[in-house]
């Protein structure tokens, strides 16, 4: 019972740090197209900062906790070996997001609103490959 209390946990703490990773650069995208209009800013500013804090962030560290708890329980396996790999490269974005959020914070943001589209990419790229890895299980 606990096993799939933690397992409920891990796949909503997923989808809840994936719609914010899917939704900060969306607005980021928005934020550098109108950063030098101030009330827009600002109101970026505050939906960027609660979204990562209040959302993002929590949910991200829900998603390792309980997954740290699931791979204990399901011992070392390949596929779940590389599933952590990508999982971390989706963590090391989570930061990068965080850094350009403090830029957009202290005015000094210098990536494009194509940057921000492109790089909005690859949180898609990223939840393909480890929900394939899961489905799949390679050997």
């Amino acid at each position: 019972m606990i096993y799939l209390t933690i397992k409920t946990i891990h796949i909503v703490a997923v989808i809840a740090w994936m719609a914010a990773l899917f939704y900060l650069p969306r607005l980021f995208v928005y934020h550098a197209k109108h950063n030098e209009e101030e009330l827009i800013s600002s109101v970026f500013k505050v939906m960027e900062s609660r979204l990562y804090s209040v959302i993002a962030t929590p949910a991200m560290v829900a998603v390792w906790f309980t997954g740290i708890y699931l791979v204990y329980v399901q011992g070392n396996q390949f596929w779940l070996n590389l599933k952590i790999f990508f999982v971390f490269l989706m963590t090391i974005y989570h930061f990068f997001l965080f850094f350009s959020l403090k830029k957009f914070e202290d005015d000094l943001n210098n990536f494009s609103e194509r940057f921000f589209r492109i790089i909005n990419e690859v949180p898609t790229l990223l939840v393909i490959i480890i929900v394939g890895l899961v489905v799949f299980k390679p050997n």
